[in-house]
């Protein structure tokens, strides 16, 4: 009697589903990718789905997570991380039609993006009761790389109350 091993179908790996990638969008997935395409270029990051509701007058935010989902499975679009303003429209062959970083030159957006971004550290460093010297460590970075992408009067503007933070901190001490 042959020894061997017997799978039963019910523990047959399944096959895998059809790649859909070679699907072409439809016209609404379409201009859906174009709305992000162009959000992405003027802001620096991707919409939110109610921005992409309001953008495209949706009528609901489910439907653009359908639009979106489908998009996904197809391959033309990818979702980072599964976190928020994570879209990433999908050029052809699978690569992302982001194109790699050349210069230290900003985009409007993407200027306007990083000096909150620095804005939100720095009051919640001045909302801390007890500044600690890593926090203003920091600070001093973020200031430097406003400098370094040229954005050396949003880094001027953020001196003043950076001296202030620093009294804090030897205040502190």
């Amino acid at each position: 009697m042959p020894c061997g091993i017997i799978i039963s179908m019910n523990e047959m790996p399944p096959t895998p589903p059809p790649a859909e990638s070679t699907v072409r969008p439809t016209k609404k997935q379409k201009e859906l990718l174009a709305f992000i395409e162009a959000f992405i270029a003027e802001h620096g990051y991707s919409p939110s789905y109610r921005e992409i509701m309001n953008g495209l007058e949706y009528t609901s935010v489910a439907t653009v997570a359908l639009h979106v989902g489908s998009l996904i499975k197809r391959g033309h679009l990818r979702k980072r991380d599964h976190s928020a303003r994570s879209l990433e429209v999908v050029g052809l062959g699978g690569a992302s039609t982001e194109t790699p970083l050349k210069t230290n030159e900003l985009k409007p957006g993407e200027e306007k993006w990083l000096v909150e971004k620095v804005e939100q550290f720095m009051a919640e460093a001045e909302a801390e009761p007890l500044l600690q010297q890593t926090h203003l460590d920091n600070l001093y970075v973020l200031l430097g790389a406003l400098r370094v992408l040229g954005l050396d009067g949003a880094a001027q503007s953020f001196m003043e109350r950076m001296s202030v933070l620093k009294t804090k901190l030897s205040d502190a001490t």
